[in-house]
């Protein structure tokens, strides 16, 4: 079973905790006897600093949220910060759970406008809480320990603007381009994504153009307007490539789904679809309707729906 992303995110910010709960606990101890004392909170600070991994910001709070020393960074201390109000920040609003260490949610910092996160430690002398250690961390210089977050191949339906759903009933489909050709513009599409390398395409009827991408350059799309689709001649651009074994979608099932896609298109005046997109790897197939409600889809339930489904 695919993890959500939601699970991607607890399973990384657990084992950051892990990374960080003890050298902070330990730098807390040696804040304790100094606390109070500006100058001195300072020079722990930057003495440690290199013991807490990926760290930008070193500091110390009182209760109140008050700072009480100066920012400590790579490059030494950070003047200017003493007495700061760090009250209202994100993670002075979380509860520090009673162990006393808090990795906070991200949030947007104030200074760089980067995403971040804080993980506060609570400091203690002599059975009195102090306040708290704070180490500021920007996202960017954080290691990514969990798996690559797979996306779920769940059906999904998103609402579209209301503005559009609510005079759907008033509008029709005004015949593109593309629509008196679209019979050979999805036999060229059908040929370019099962025979020449080309792995997501996504069809904008209503635009009559599509945007593709292929297996030997895979971070630039290529857009192919209503001429080219009229076009067999555009294949000869693209060379032959195998069919990727480990593709989702198998080829005998690519000009099924294009020809639901047509049908799609086509039967209703007032609900029509105005852009389809198929991915062979992840097996999702997407359409968006005149209504701006969208679906995102199996590939394999997708070809068990016909149209009496869609309207």
């Amino acid at each position: 079973m695919k993890r959500s992303w939601q699970d991607s995110i607890h399973q990384q910010r657990g084992e950051l905790a892990r990374m960080l709960r003890e050298p902070l606990g330990q730098l807390a101890e040696r804040c304790a006897p100094e606390w109070g004392d500006c100058d001195a909170l300072d020079a722990v600070l930057v003495e440690n600093f290199s013991s807490i991994p990926h760290c930008s910001i070193l500091y110390c709070v009182g209760m109140d949220g008050i700072q009480i020393c100066n920012n400590v960074g790579r490059k030494g201390i950070v003047p200017e910060h003493l007495g700061r109000d760090r009250s209202r920040r994100p993670y002075m609003q979380e509860a520090v759970p009673v162990w006393g260490f808090l990795l906070s949610d991200a949030y947007i910092s104030l200074s760089e406008h980067r995403p971040s996160l804080t993980a506060l430690q609570v400091v203690c002398r002599d059975s009195q809480t102090l306040g708290y250690l704070g180490a500021d961390f920007d996202l960017r210089n954080l290691p990514v320990t969990s798996e690559l977050y797979e996306e779920p191949g769940d059906w999904r339906q998103v609402k579209g603007d209301p503005a559009i759903r609510g005079t759907v009933f008033q509008q029709s489909r005004v015949e593109s381009p593309m629509d008196g050709n679209l019979e050979q513009a999805l036999s060229i599409l059908e040929e370019l994504l099962t025979e020449r390398g080309v792995f997501q395409c996504q069809i904008h009827f209503s635009n009559s153009l599509a945007t593709i991408w292929t297996l030997d350059d895979p971070l630039r799309y290529r857009i192919l307007d209503h001429e080219t689709l009229s076009d067999p001649d555009i294949c000869l651009i693209y060379p032959p490539r195998t069919y990727p074994p480990d593709a989702a979608i198998a080829p005998s099932e690519i000009g099924r789904i294009l020809n639901t896609l047509q049908s799609l298109r086509l039967t209703d005046p007032t609900i029509y679809l105005r852009m389809a997109s198929i991915n062979i790897f992840n097996g999702m197939v997407s359409v968006t309707f005149s209504c701006d409600g969208s679906h995102y889809m199996p590939h394999g339930e997708f070809l068990t729906k016909d149209t009496s489904f869609w309207f």
